[in-house]
This record gives structure tokens, sequence and C-alpha cells, in this order.
């Protein structure tokens, strides 16, 4: 399976909207999926070439696909909090261009804006797409690792009756909100299936990939938010 997006998958929008209106700890969505010092202070600060040959073939083959729908599961814990929360939701991809889908929120992107729409309380909220976040933007969630990461292959590992090979990821960037991802990867099939981030607050996000289709056509107006569809609205817009 696919992830992390998803992937997320998750940026730094979703993290203070979503969880603030779903009564989360601080964060994301999307996807922590979060990817500060390379995670432990005995590992070396440099790349490591076989997890570059996994990485290479990932890029490529999610490249290759001109729109990528997911359903996923996502997951908050903190040890420390005893917290433990679980969601789940879709994300569509077209380019830079996406649409989240969990609970009641949608989280819509035309590459130039982004509104964040409560159906429960019938309110959107409109945004510049202003790529300048300490989190993931979404239309990356399956490609976020391409760049700004020193990565690591670490031992596979074993989870219902599928082997993942596991590579831990480190921002060189010591202001993002997170100091690690891991990255599970499906060893048949060669595809993102969790990613799992670790916040600086404490907290682990951990984004599955539960369903995966891609190259469904889909018109750039599925990426954008009709307020007229939706009477009495009401709108915030923050893009002045």
């Amino acid at each position: 399976m696919v992830f992390n997006y998803i992937f997320a998958t998750i940026n730094k929008l979703m993290k203070s909207i979503l969880l603030s209106r779903f009564g989360f700890a601080t964060m994301l969505l999307c996807f922590s999926i979060s990817f500060q010092h390379l995670s432990a202070q005995n590992k070396p600060a440099t790349n490591d070439p076989k997890a570059k040959i996994i990485l290479d073939g990932l890029s490529k083959k999610y490249k290759s696909f001109k729109t990528i729908k997911a359903g996923f599961k996502f997951m908050l814990e903190n040890a420390a909090s005893k917290t433990k929360e679980e969601k789940s939701g879709t994300i569509t991809l077209k380019g830079a261009k996406y649409l989240v889908e969990m609970g009641n929120i949608q989280i819509i992107c035309d590459a130039n804006q982004i509104w964040t729409y409560s159906k429960d309380e019938n309110e959107v909220t409109i945004n510049k797409n202003e790529q300048k976040n300490k989190g993931i933007n979404p239309a990356e969630i399956f490609t976020m690792y391409e760049s700004g990461f020193i990565y690591q292959l670490a031992n596979n590992e074993k989870e219902g009756g599928k082997e993942y090979q596991v590579i831990e990821l480190t921002p060189t960037d010591k202001t993002k909100s997170y100091f690690k991802l891991k990255l599970y990867i499906d060893k048949a099939n060669q595809s993102i299936a969790k990613t799992k981030i670790f916040d600086k607050n404490g907290n682990h996000y951990t984004y599955e990939v539960v369903n995966f289709s891609a190259n469904t056509p889909l018109e750039d107006a599925f990426f954008t938010f009709d307020s007229k569809k939706h009477p009495g609205i009401e709108i915030t817009d923050n893009r002045d």
C-alpha cells in the first residue's frame, strides 16, 4: 500500500486547523507524518546509498501518476500525556493541487489558495498557498523525501504478515516542527504503506494508507471551492 503522504501527508495549516477542530494535542495532519539532527546522535550525518536507491524508485513511481487518491488512517500518540487519537480520511492529488477530507473538514488547494471548510459549522477560511510553513505540504505527501532530508536505511520490520523496509529521515532545516520521519515501504510492491512523524512536542503522528488508486481523470474544478453551493456560509478571507 502507499501513503504520506501520504501522503502525506500531511502541513502546518492542516495541523493547526484539524487538530483544533478534532481536539487533538498540538501538531499535523496530514500528512507531522513530519519528516533534528539526524535522529540519533550516533548516526552519521550522511545519506545512505541503499536508502537512496529505494527513495529514487519511489519518486519515479509516484511522479508517473497524473492523479492519486488514497484513503488513510491517522493516529496521534503522546506517551507522556497518554494520548491516543485515531481518525480516517482521504487525500486526492493532482500536481500541486489537493483535496483532503477528514471527518467534517475539507481542505482544498488549487495550487494558489487553500480553502478550509467545516461542514458542521458551514464556514470556510481562505488563505494564500504560501509554502513557508514548517510542516508538510499535502501535495508532496508521496515525494517530500526528495530534498531537505538526510536518510538512512533502518532494519526491516514485519507487521500483519507483511515486511516493510524502513527508512529514517531527518530534516536538514532545524526549524522544522518535527525532528524525524520514518517511511514504511511495502517490500512486495515497493510502495509507501505508512509514515510516522516524530514531533518536537513529543507527539507521534502516523499516516497509514488503507487504499490507493491512480490516474483517475479529474478536472481542475475538482480542486476549487464554490461558496455559492453553500447557502448562508460564513467566509473568512485571509488573502489580503
